[in-house]
């Protein structure tokens, strides 16, 4: 089986907040966030399978603090772990006060991607090797992530089946 470091995995973006980014608190769109998210996430799980990675799930995303124009938005997302086909994808989301160059963890985030082939089918991904404290603790405690996503899925597909795909006016 193949396998690969964390840190070839590893991707980074820096974003200003620009007026238009923010609501009406002055703080950055969760949804805008979500999207920077996934869209990092997606090139770290490529980086490992090198194929194309569909998000499976968007497993949690905590806000921990606002967002705000005078700072800038930092996403770091590497792999933590895999399973045969799938990938768990860890995003931390750093704010930094451009006037003071304070520095805080405003989000973090776990997506599951799977790496899928030509034939859009699931292909097996390179089983991941931790190095960092972070990253080895990320890895250690996944198996009670991977078992509460399954868990979740499970609960979904059940409570889908009482869901109405009507329009209302039909």
């Amino acid at each position: 089986m193949e396998k690969k470091f964390v840190r070839e995995t590893r991707c980074f973006k820096i974003s200003r907040v620009f007026p238009p980014d923010v609501n009406n608190h002055e703080t950055l769109f969760g949804g805008k966030l979500m999207s920077y998210i996934d869209d990092i996430a997606s090139i770290s799980a490529s980086k490992l399978s090198r194929a194309t990675a569909v998000t499976a799930s968007i497993d949690s995303v905590d806000f921990l603090h606002p967002i705000r124009p005078t700072e800038s938005v930092g996403l770091e997302s590497f792999v933590t772990w895999t399973g045969r086909t799938s990938m768990e994808v860890f995003v931390k989301v750093i704010t930094e006060n451009l006037k003071t160059g304070e520095r805080k963890i405003a989000a973090t985030s776990f997506l599951t991607f799977v790496g899928l082939g030509d034939d859009e089918r699931p292909v097996p991904v390179p089983q991941i090797i931790p190095e960092t404290e972070e990253e080895m603790k990320l890895f250690e405690t996944a198996p009670i992530r991977a078992e509460m996503r399954k868990h979740r899925r499970e609960e979904s597909k059940k409570f889908a089946q009482f869901l109405v795909a009507k329009y209302p006016w039909e």
